[in-house]
């Protein structure tokens, strides 16, 4: 575990017709389970430009309209992860998978019937989104 850097995600709920978008994850961390849209933050940018920039990179959509929804904060095998999580409110463009090489496909599921296989660090996100809380932390 690095002990020394904090890494912050930015993730993105979609939600359209009481379902949520997943993307099967490929050729990465987490192989094979169903994650949200979204990425690591980049030095210089903002929270609202990286969550802008994951979704134009995974989605091929321009975010016009994004709300904070929860922080999460966990410490795991992979070192200290902050995640920020917004809401999707409006964008503009049809939905597609940018990187094939990285996604099997994305796929919306319905909020009350979500798949067994969710990637493990989203899991926790999606557990605060569903319990209405804006910040959950892990106990260290």
């Amino acid at each position: 575990m690095n002990k020394k850097n904090i890494k912050i995600g930015c993730e993105i709920f979609l939600i359209r017709d009481n379902e949520l978008l997943l993307g099967k994850r490929k050729n990465c961390y987490g192989e094979g389970m169903w994650a949200l849209p979204g990425g690591h933050l980049e030095y210089g940018e903002s929270l609202i430009e990286c969550a802008k920039r994951e979704l134009k990179e995974e989605l091929g959509i321009e975010g016009l309209d994004l709300r904070l929804l929860t922080i999460t904060d966990t410490i795991d095998e992979r070192g200290h992860y902050v995640h920020m999580s917004f809401l999707l409110e409006r964008f503009i463009g049809e939905i597609q998978n940018m990187e094939p090489h990285l996604c099997y496909e994305w796929k919306f599921f319905d909020i009350s019937n979500l798949p067994i296989e969710l990637f493990k660090p989203h899991q926790k996100i999606l557990k605060t989104f569903f319990n209405k809380l804006t910040y959950l932390e892990q106990n260290f």
